[in-house]
């Protein structure tokens, strides 16, 4: 199983990021996954972000809540996050999280993401 990151770059605070993650499985198969994203900051700890269950569930971090959508299309086998109001503490390299039934566990390359002006 592979994971494809992509988005992310230079953008400014108060501006937008978009990230997509493409899932090298069949749709029947990612629809069953549950889906995260997570970031890790230069010298601090991988912290999670955002999920999407297979069930529907979300789940967002503190830090992002109330301006941040996680969304998936289970047909093109991809997952989104967008993040409005970027500040800077939103820098980071983030990689997107596919968990299956059975517990096995999947990650991107992961994508650098600068919050800066």
């Amino acid at each position: 199983v592979q994971l494809q990151a992509s988005g992310g770059g230079l953008l400014q605070p108060g501006g937008s990021l978009r990230l997509s993650c493409a899932v090298s499985v069949t749709p029947f198969v990612f629809s069953t996954m549950d889906m995260g994203w997570y970031r890790q900051a230069p010298g601090k700890q991988r912290e999670s972000v955002a999920r999407f269950s297979s069930g529907g569930s979300l789940n967002y971090a503190d830090s992002v809540k109330g301006r941040s959508t996680i969304s998936r299309d289970n047909a093109e086998k991809t997952v989104y996050l967008q993040i409005d109001g970027l500040k800077p503490e939103d820098t980071a390299v983030y990689f997107c999280n596919a968990l299956t039934r059975s517990g096995y566990e999947y990650w991107g390359q992961g994508t650098q993401v600068t919050v800066s002006s």
